[in-house]
């Protein structure tokens, strides 16, 4: 955990103060009582893109020099997008050069929201993805719908952060206290404790999709 001088803790508060009374469309923010630096979300595919009904989380690393120096977003839940690495790590200009130390979450938030409506060729950090978009919508929103069937798909219960989150829903109120992370913490984007294990149709289902994406 990142030692956060007084004044970022109190930034940090106030923005996670304000994230909850107006929540971002599509995006759920989940806070972690234990660690006001471990700030994460899910983001619920835009419908109208090759993202749309996938749920996928997100984090934002808050270093010790915040807010001089911005956060590092990464994606947890597996994406095909050409601005978001195979790790993970999410490429865009207000996490970089644009950043100013006045920008709050919201604006942070909002704007990776925005990638999964209008991704960028140009800053390509997945190669594949770049030069799929770059030669024709078509074939990369093929790929990206493929993979957001196979690794995004909603879970039947609610997720929340590491060290007992509180999730904040659509409406700025707080989902369940007792939702539970997925084994091993909060990372990938598996399904929460408690969700209902897929039928031996839907696991069929899921391997010829993988399948598919093999022979893409």
């Amino acid at each position: 955990m990142e030692q956060l001088s007084a004044a970022a803790q109190s930034k940090l508060a106030r923005d996670l103060k304000d994230l909850q009374a107006n929540a971002i469309d599509g995006v759920k923010v989940l806070l972690n009582d234990d660690n006001l630096a471990d700030i994460q979300a899910e983001y619920e595919g835009p419908s109208g893109t090759p993202f749309e009904g996938g749920l996928f989380r997100m984090r934002l690393a808050i270093g010790a020099e915040f807010p001089n120096v911005p956060p590092k977003g990464y994606f947890m839940t597996k994406i095909f997008h050409p601005n978001v690495s195979s790790s993970g790590e999410i490429c865009v200009n207000v996490l970089k050069r644009d950043w100013k130390p006045d920008l709050g979450l919201r604006h942070v938030l909002t704007v990776i929201r925005c990638l999964l409506i209008e991704p960028n060729a140009e800053s390509a950090l997945n190669e594949e993805a770049g030069k799929l978009l770059l030669d024709g919508f078509d074939e990369f929103a093929k790929k990206a719908r493929l993979m957001t069937s196979i690794h995004a798909r909603k879970p039947s219960s609610v997720l929340t952060a590491a060290g007992g989150a509180n999730a904040v829903n659509a409406d700025g109120t707080a989902a369940a206290a007792d939702g539970k992370p997925p084994a091993g913490g909060a990372s990938g984007s598996g399904s929460g404790a408690g969700a209902a294990k897929p039928s031996k149709a839907a696991a069929a289902k899921l391997q010829e999709k993988k399948k598919s994406l093999k022979r893409l």
